[in-house]
């Protein structure tokens, strides 16, 4: 496996919140993204688009129901998203194995 690393499509705060309910939830709805992280719709679509376009994140719309649009992390985002996880995992324990001054 690659060295692990930040993924600057993925960091933001939002978008990684997004990356993070798409792996543990599989496919979700996009309204229940935005109620979750209380975005406004604008705001919610520019992040999602952000994602779509890296190619990270899949969208799309029953044939049946038009209105609802479902999110799902594609497998390069799943890859981008852990890659990302584990950079930010290997800060946070070399951050804790430097002694602290006392």
């Amino acid at each position: 496996m690659s060295t692990p690393q930040l993924d600057p499509v993925i960091h933001p705060t939002h978008r990684l919140r997004i990356c993070a309910m798409l792996a543990a939830g599989g496919t979700l709805e996009l309204s229940v993204v935005k109620e979750r992280l209380d975005l406004s719709p604008s705001a919610l679509s520019k992040q999602v688009a952000a994602l779509v376009e890296a190619g990270y994140v899949r969208q799309g719309r029953p044939r049946d129901d038009g209105r609802r649009v479902w999110l799902t992390l594609t497998t390069e985002g799943s890859r981008a998203y852990r890659s990302h996880v584990a950079a930010l995992r290997a800060i946070v324990a070399d951050g804790e194995s430097v002694p602290a001054d006392r």
